[in-house]
């Protein structure tokens, strides 16, 4: 599944940087994940990092967005072929 980032998030700037498929980014109010570029740090990491990151623990699993492991892996290989 993809993360999604709540509306408690503060704008701390501590995720944005640390993600490897540079999925978060600034939204209106607070940061987004795009969905298609989440892959909750699969082929990256162990752990997501924005989670790891994150100190009032906005970032959660997105439910409406259902993935398997696999889909993940698929996905960043998809993402890593697109890369310059």
């Amino acid at each position: 599944m993809s993360l999604k980032i709540l509306d408690t998030c503060v704008n701390c700037d501590v995720c944005e940087p640390v993600c490897p498929n540079k999925a978060i980014s600034l939204g209106e109010e607070y940061y987004v994940i795009d969905p298609a570029l989440c892959t909750e740090c699969v082929g990256h990491f162990d752990e997501p990092q924005c989670v790891e990151v994150c100190p009032v623990e906005c970032i959660l699993v997105d439910d409406e967005r259902p993935e398997s492991r696999a889909d993940l892996e698929l996905k960043y290989r998809h993402l890593m072929e697109s890369k310059p």
